[in-house]
């Protein structure tokens, strides 16, 4: 080589070299750029360490099924330390093989990535990624999801300080907890739940595999709709694990052998009850907000009693039909013309139409369909499935045409009477049977079905403990689908004669018993200047002279009950109605005593609890318990303090004392009183279809004027029962209708199911009670041998007299804790 030569190629290494160092500074300085230009302004990550996402809050009944979920992303926080092994193995396998060796970006992974793009480029396939876990957190949490080379910037220098500042552990529960997994699911373990309805720590392996297989794009591999793309992706997963190591040859084949099983979303483990669920959102939503109702996690536990439940949503659905069909049928739901359709097809698809609208018919066994042709016998009917049925004369009695004023139509004579072609209703398949084999023609008719017809009456029901407030059923209405609104809680009607009770317990509290007489006359008032007179009257029409105290609740006595109103003054009975929280600023007029004031069910039935639990005031109380999404405990319904009960150990010391700091509103002696003469009215009185169950209980009918609201507020020792009965809009029930007739069956019926295996408890009676025998319509000391005599309740040092002194018009007997006192009556 010679001199010249060398000398060139000397030149040319030197320059190569120069422009190569000359290359690495600028590619060094760009880098420098890049890093400052673009890292400069980015979010900051350490807000991850205090990170907490919107996560579901969940409401439980007492027993712990779940009633409902208040969330705006359905998310339950896993920590790391509870995922199983194979479900992390799982996401590394698919998303992330090297997670735990690399520091933010996978170099080999891009790589790989940038080659094959390449190809595709030319081969026409699609793009493939290389965001490792890291990548993915810091794009989900930090920065946009928009696809451009800015971000994806951003996302690996975020990537690289996240992994500086957090563990691989905790990078790892936050993606597990974050990424969006379809059907509404945010996180592992709420898609868990969504898709197989199981914890995550009950999962199969192939169903593990399938949620590793939805982080990319959880739409593209739905169960159902795309359920062959779904499968393969489960597959590859599975694969993965294998190729991996963390699953053998044999578990995976046997996996990927499996068809993909998720659980149906309408038979999640949730109890319903609407209308109670209802009322713990809107009192979590005044309590503490909607962003924390929403998003912050709250574990509550309310006093609800799904058994309980249960039986009040099936006897009150019960109850409202049975009025319901005692006046009348009031058409179709609706009416379609099978002139236009004359073939079996069209009807179907018109029929299908109408049943997609989801009409909510309140019964699960019941069912629109399509009436197809009517004779005198029998009605025929289409179902939505294409099966045929018919509807027999029998079934139709009971449509008499319903009237104004719910007066009946004449008596059925044919099914053409009721029904006719083209007509849409609700029926309730009632009997069913194989056809006989020469007659498989008939198959499509011999199934026969009852007619059906949705209430437009509606009620409520509420169940309480009377010795804590704990509401344990709760229905404001005959279906949650048709009115959300809670008549159990929201509306204000007139309680009407179930208000007596609480007159009768201020006359005893002013020293009358059971037993004082009160006389059951006319009983006229001047009401004001061009006002006229007012009349009051009994249900029946009838007076009845001097009747006990005691009968005239159990009887439901207006004038008895006005009598004794005007005699005691209004002021006092104002003062019960709030003391027991039955109503505020109740106007102190006569026909208040009557019931003519406004309150909830909700609020009379507490009051109830008050009497039979001795006289101690109450709160109602839908929740028990409240925690926050770390399990700290921000609610307790009983504030009771027991130091003595968080022993570690029993070492054989005394039962430990729990404070009853209840206020007492009533004198327990009066409380019982009231409980004595309450059972009367189931024994004797207007509540005695209830006596039939051969149990103690006791309560009162309502019914206010015109029958515009029926009313029974009941009780055993252990549980008061409320019911309202009445239409929305206001208007009578009809004539011999009343809380009587209409409330008391469902009472009596929710009553029998509910204590059925209770053991037979009886009311308790307090010290300072003392019980006599006496003559109930006399109220006087029964003589001996005396036939159809009562126990009566009577303070210690008082008891009845021979001289038989009545209230209005001569002196009246009257009780206190010491002495007898008399004194006038009213006018009458």
């Amino acid at each position: 080589m010679t001199k010249n030569r060398r000398k060139s190629l000397i030149n040319i290494l030197g320059g190569t070299i120069v422009a190569l160092l000359l290359g690495a500074v600028a590619i060094v300085v760009g880098i420098l750029y890049i890093l400052n230009h673009y890292g400069k302004d980015l979010p900051d990550y350490s807000q991850l360490a205090q990170y907490e996402p919107p996560i579901v809050s969940r409401i439980y009944a007492g027993d712990g099924s779940l009633l409902s979920e208040f969330a705006k992303q359905k998310r339950l926080y896993i920590p790391i330390s509870a995922v199983p092994p194979r479900l992390i193995q799982a996401y590394l396998s698919a998303e992330d093989k090297n997670f735990y060796t690399h520091g933010g970006l996978d170099y080999l992974g891009l790589m790989r990535a940038v080659v094959t793009n390449v190809k595709n480029v030319f081969t026409g396939g699609g793009k493939v990624g290389a965001s490792t876990i890291t990548q993915q957190v810091a794009k989900n949490f930090l920065l946009s999801g928009i696809q451009t080379y800015e971000r994806k910037i951003k996302e690996a220098i975020l990537a690289y300080r996240i992994e500086k500042a957090f563990t691989k552990d905790q990078i790892l529960e936050l993606y597990l907890n974050e990424n969006y997994l379809g059907y509404g699911s945010y996180g592992i373990a709420a898609a868990a739940l969504s898709y197989f309805n199981k914890s995550i720590d009950q999962l199969e392996l192939e169903e593990i595999a399938y949620l590793a297989a939805l982080p990319k794009a959880p739409s593209n591999y739905h169960p159902i709709r795309k359920y062959d793309r779904a499968v393969a992706r489960r597959n590859w997963v599975l694969k993965r694990m294998y190729v991996e190591g963390y699953i053998s040859e044999e578990e995976k084949s046997i996996a990927q052998s499996k068809p993909l099983v998720t659980a149906s979303r309408d038979k999640t483990r949730t109890f319903k009850a609407e209308y109670f669920a209802e009322e713990v959102r809107r009192e979590l939503k005044s309590m503490y907000g909607n962003q924390e109702l929403y998003e912050g996690g709250l574990f509550v536990r309310t006093s609800l009693s799904p058994d309980y439940q249960r039986i009040a949503e099936r006897e009150l659905k019960r109850g409202l039909i049975a009025y319901d069909r005692r006046h009348g049928w009031r058409g179709p739901i609706r009416h379609i013309s099978l002139e236009d359709m004359p073939a079996l097809s069209q009807q179907l698809e018109k029929l299908g139409e109408i049943v997609k609208l989801d009409i909510p018919l309140g019964i699960k066994s019941w069912q629109l369909v399509l009436v197809t042709a009517v004779n005198d016998e029998k009605a025929y009917i289409l179902l939505s499935d294409g099966s045929r049925g018919r509807i027999d004369f029998d079934e139709l009695k009971w449509a008499r045409q319903w009237k104004r004023k719910e007066y009946l139509g004449p008596k059925i004579t044919k099914a053409t009477e009721v029904l006719f072609p083209g007509d849409i209703i609700a029926v309730e398949e009632v009997f069913k049977k194989a056809p006989p084999e020469d007659t498989l023609q008939e198959i499509d008719v011999v199934r026969t079905f009852g007619l059906r017809q949705i209430p437009e009456i509606n009620g409520s029901l509420i169940a309480m403990d009377p010795y804590t407030g704990r509401v344990l059923a709760m229905v404001g209405g005959y279906d949650f689908k048709r009115s959300e609104f809670n008549r159990a809680t929201q509306a204000k009607r007139q309680p009407g004669s179930a208000f007596k009770p609480f007159v009768y317990t201020v006359a005893l509290e002013h020293g009358f018993t059971p037993s004082s007489l009160i006389l059951d006359a006319p009983f006229v008032i001047e009401q004001g200047y061009g006002l006229g007179k007012w009349k009051p009257q009994n249900s029946s029409n009838k007076f009845y002279g001097a009747s006990t105290l005691r009968l005239g609740l159990e009887k439901s006595r207006n004038l008895m009950t006005v009598r004794l109103a005007q005699y005691l003054k209004m002021d006092g009975i104002v003062e019960i109605a709030e003391r027991m929280n039955i109503m505020d600023n109740m106007p102190p007029v006569l026909s208040m005593a009557l019931g003519a004031g406004e309150t909830t069910l909700l609020k009379l039935t507490t009051a109830y609890g008050m009497i039979v639990n001795g006289g101690y005031k109450v709160t109602p109380t839908f929740i028990d318990r409240i925690q926050d999404r770390h399990g700290k405990t921000i609610f307790k319904h009983d504030q009771r303090q027991c130091p003595d009960c968080l022993v570690p150990e029993w070492h054989n010391q005394p039962e430990p004392e729990i404070p009853d700091d209840r206020a007492q509103v009533l004198d327990p002696v009066t409380a019982y009183q009231m409980v004595s003469m309450l059972e009367g009215v189931v024994q004797r009185g207007t509540g005695i279809r209830i006596r039939a169950l051969k149990k103690p209980f006791a309560g009162k009918t309502g019914t206010s004027n015109d029958s515009f609201d029926t009313w029974f507020i009941g009780f055993s020792p252990d549980l008061v029962v409320g019911v309202f009965v009445g239409f929305d809009k206001p208007r009578s029930l009809g004539k011999r209708e009343e809380g009587a007739s209409v409330a008391v069956p469902i009472f009596r019926d929710f009553m029998r199911a509910a204590t059925k295996n209770a053991p037979v408890i009886p009311f308790r009676i307090p010290q300072g009670v003392r019980l006599v025998r006496v003559n109930p319509k006399t109220g006087q000391i029964a003589a001996v041998g005396e036939k159809n005599t009562i126990l009566e309740a009577f303070r210690q040092g008082s008891f009845p007299t021979k001289k038989g002194e009545v209230l209005d018009g001569f002196n009246s007997l009257v009780q206190t804790k010491t002495k007898l006192r008399t004194g006038t009556g009213g006018i009458y």
